[in-house]
């Protein structure tokens, strides 16, 4: 049985401790939040007590925490992480700093502890079993590769303001499914971005409306589409072209039932809201974290895919200031580590 604890009861901690609670194999023996009515209610709820993150990490019985609190925290609970020993999921990113990642990263690879990168997306079941196909060569060489991705909304910009703007928070996500459905490594990196959904956000500093184009060394080409609006709901859609034929993988709607009338043929919008879209997505990511701690060969996305998820961001953001194309190259570090980060000695 693995133990685990949670840190951060707040909305994506309460997804992934109540998923610890539906897996026999594991079990979440305590959580920790600042805000106590979090913590309160949550432990109540899934019957674990209350521990402080220094009480967590000094616990011999404790094999593994889950990382879900502010952001600016990330990286120094994955560290302490490290230093005492358990193993670490943590929910994107480790930090807004690059060099402060890189530290994070080479501490990690130091060590023998299972870590993961919580890149939820890799997960659903249809992109995943998008980059199975490609890997089984069912359309032969991978060519290009397009992401489209939408938010029905845009956040607050209290929101904004602490999360990184929309390459490191949103577009994170995009970079990495860029890089798992490519199956190597971007070397180049053109963005153009707007302000055209919420004008508040440009006058925090930041962009909603953005196209990336990327190329690999071997010239394979990707793009995103990416937009803080999307007023028929949530918009996440993939196409991988290669020397064999193509791939798709489309929005997830309401319901799958489509009516044919005389007026026209109608069916569902796709689902709305991001935690809806990707329920069984979460469920299968942290499975595959506890099946890794219960000893399963498994390649889990790592922490040096957070971080070259960001030098591609940290390049986008680059290209748009300087009105130019990027190369990665100039973006931090490009060997931190190796992409299989964990291993079992």
């Amino acid at each position: 049985m693995v133990k685990l604890a949670l840190l951060g009861a707040g909305r994506i901690g309460n997804i992934h401790g109540r998923n610890v609670f539906l897996k026999p194999e594991a079990e979440l023996v305590a959580l920790y939040d600042p805000y106590q009515p979090n913590a309160d209610q949550l432990s109540k709820v899934l019957g674990c007590e209350q521990m402080t993150p220094q009480q967590m990490f000094a616990d011999p019985s404790i094999d593994g925490v889950l990382v879900c609190s502010a952001t600016d925290t990330h990286a120094d609970l994955i560290e302490q992480a490290v230093a005492s020993g358990k193993h670490v999921f943590c929910e994107k990113p480790i930090d807004l700093s690059l060099p402060r990642v890189q530290e994070v990263v080479a501490k990690v690879k130091a060590s023998k502890i299972i870590s993961m990168l919580a890149f939820n997306r890799r997960f659903d079941t249809n992109f995943a079993l998008l980059q199975q196909r490609i890997a089984a060569g069912e359309i032969g060489e991978v060519e290009m590769v397009s992401v489209i991705s939408k938010d029905p909304a845009p956040p607050p910009v209290e929101y904004i303001n602490v999360s990184g703007g929309l390459f490191r928070d949103m577009t994170i996500h995009d970079f990495d499914m860029a890089r798992f459905l490519l199956g190597e490594e971007v070397v180049e990196v053109s963005a153009q971005a707007s302000c055209l959904v919420d004008a508040a956000i440009g006058e925090a500093g930041d962009v909603d409306t953005a196209l990336i184009m990327m190329r690999t060394a071997s010239g394979k080409l990707a793009q995103i589409s990416n937009s803080r609006r999307a007023s028929f709901g949530y918009d996440q859609r993939f196409e991988v072209h290669g020397s064999k034929g193509m791939l798709t993988a489309t929005n997830v709607n309401e319901h799958t039932l489509t009516s044919y009338t005389e007026a026209g043929v109608t069916s569902a919008k796709p689902l709305h809201f991001f935690l809806e879209r990707y329920e069984q997505a979460y469920r299968s990511e942290l499975a595959g974290f506890i099946s890794a701690l219960n000893g399963a060969d498994l390649v889990l996305p790592s922490m040096n895919d957070g971080y070259q998820a960001l030098r591609l961001a940290e390049a986008a953001i680059l290209s748009v200031q300087q009105g130019r194309s990027v190369a990665v190259s100039e973006i931090g570090l490009a060997d931190v580590q190796s992409d299989r980060e964990y291993c079992h000695d």
